[in-house]
């Protein structure tokens, strides 16, 4: 708020609203079927850094497509060795139950910069970190990327898989063995099909074939074997990708058995998209329509496992959810409602100051039964409307500006699990974008309900 004293009834209603925001969650995560639901472990960046944090980040979904970050997307562990920074955060149930989360030893992109090690911390829960350590992996002249690990049931050890450049002069896939990621045994090739590749991810005892899917050049690729012993995976599968795209993650949907392929471009840095499968030994895949999934945001190289509703209920009640909001567009789901230059638009994300797309949803400053959109990055500031046009002003506490700056959720106009947003004192007019400018008109034709249907998330 700026200095200017308010109306008697505005103070009212704003000291009502001081009690309300806390509850007011227009975008509260979904519940998790029983027994169903995962967690998603990432490092951050923003396309000029200003998103950039090289911690563990975690995130939540109950469906695996629609993701809820944790901790106000702020790390929720950070190394206090090597570099002091991570990439590729890689989240592993062990057979006992409990958590281990590997990573690579690495702040920022300084990809000629040699590691033999990778971080490692135990967790019971991944509500409390533990026994952090760097393991030590080989003794190459070269990096640690990516790491994973997996349960070798023939062994009756883990295998940890990497990228590293060898004797052979480009990155393969390498191996070491550990019953305890404390000690691991000595490196050997798993994969190397005679070209570089990076980022291996392993779908282990799908219909007696385990799947390692990779990034060769810009694609995803996949290789199977029967077996889990080193040099026994063949390429087999159509690449797929999304402009140069890397680090990809296979997940299982356990409602439905439908398989997802996330991959992580850098072109532009830091949107994931997801490709769909209802079988594996197919080796190809559909592009899945982007309303369906939403990304944690800034999030990068990322890996996802499944959890149990409790531990999910238990990692949000631990870590919190979002206190902001983000609006994606519904005929434009790559774009995200934002403010620029004190204008309200839909813009394609990523982009920089990222805070721009961040509102905190309060009680309607003119209704508590409406909600008023607080700009996280101005926030004295809200979406109002002026001449019809969507700015971002500071509330001079007025009722013309508190009436305004209030609208009323309703069930989309395009479709009914998404929203749509009336304005309080022209009710016969919604929120709306055009020529990706927002704002407020009258409703009649399809596009305009697709242009006033938003989904409200984080």
């Amino acid at each position: 708020m700026n200095d200017r004293p308010l109306q008697p009834s505005r103070r009212v209603a704003l000291g009502a609203m001081a009690g309300l925001t806390a509850a007011f969650a227009l975008g509260a995560p979904a519940r998790a079927a029983a027994g169903t639901a995962y967690v998603m472990g990432y490092f951050t960046e923003s396309p000029n850094g200003d998103g950039a944090d090289y911690g563990l980040h975690l995130a939540v979904s109950a469906d695996s497509l629609q993701w809820t970050p944790l901790n106000q997307n702020k790390p929720v562990v950070t190394p206090s060795g090597g570099t002091g920074g991570l990439r590729d955060p890689f989240v592993l149930r062990r057979q006992d139950g409990t958590f281990v989360v590997l990573a690579t030893d690495l702040k920022g992109t300084d990809w000629s910069l040699q590691s033999q090690y990778i971080h490692v911390w135990d967790s019971a829960d991944l509500r409390s970190f533990s026994g952090y350590r760097r393991l030590k992996l080989h003794d190459m002249a070269t990096h640690s990327w990516a790491p994973e690990a997996y349960w070798d049931a023939a062994r009756g050890q883990y295998g940890i898989i990497y990228s590293a450049v060898d004797s052979s002069g480009h990155n393969v896939i390498m191996v070491n063995y550990t019953s305890d990621f404390v000690t691991a045994s000595a490196a050997q090739v798993f994969f190397d099909p005679g070209y570089d590749v990076i980022d291996g991810d392993l779908a282990v005892g799908v219909g007696g074939v385990n799947y390692l899917y990779f990034k060769k050049d810009q694609t995803l690729v996949g290789a199977r074997s029967t077996s889990l012993n080193p040099g026994s995976f063949t390429v087999f599968s159509t690449p797929v990708a999304h402009g140069g795209t890397e680090a990809p993650i296979l997940v299982r949907s356990q409602p439905t058995g439908t398989w997802f392929l996330w991959g992580d471009t850098y072109t532009p840095n830091g949107v994931f998209y997801a490709w769909q499968s209802a079988d594996l030994a197919s080796g190809t895949w559909t592009a899945v329509d982007q309303r369906l999934y939403t990304q944690p945001l800034n999030s990068k190289h990322a890996s996802i496992q499944p959890i149990t509703t409790t531990e999910y209920d238990n990692l949000l009640a631990k870590w919190g959810a979002p206190a902001w909001n983000r609006l994606k567009s519904y005929n434009y789901p790559a774009r995200y409602v934002r403010h620029s230059n004190y204008v309200g638009r839909i813009d394609e994300y990523p982009f920089d100051p990222y805070t721009d797309s961040q509102w905190t949803l309060v009680p309607g400053l003119a209704d508590t039964a409406g909600v008023s959109f607080r700009s996280v990055s101005h926030p004295t500031r809200y979406l109002r409307h002026s001449n019809y046009r969507m700015t971002l002003d500071v509330d001079d506490g007025t009722t013309t500006f508190a009436q305004d700056a209030t609208f009323h959720r309703t069930a989309g106009l395009a479709d009914t699990s998404w929203s749509s947003f009336r304005s309080h004192n022209n009710p016969s007019r919604y929120l709306r974008h055009a020529n990706y400018v927002l704002r407020i008109d009258p409703i009649s034709t399809s596009t305009d309900k697709a242009d006033a249907t938003f989904s409200v998330g984080s």
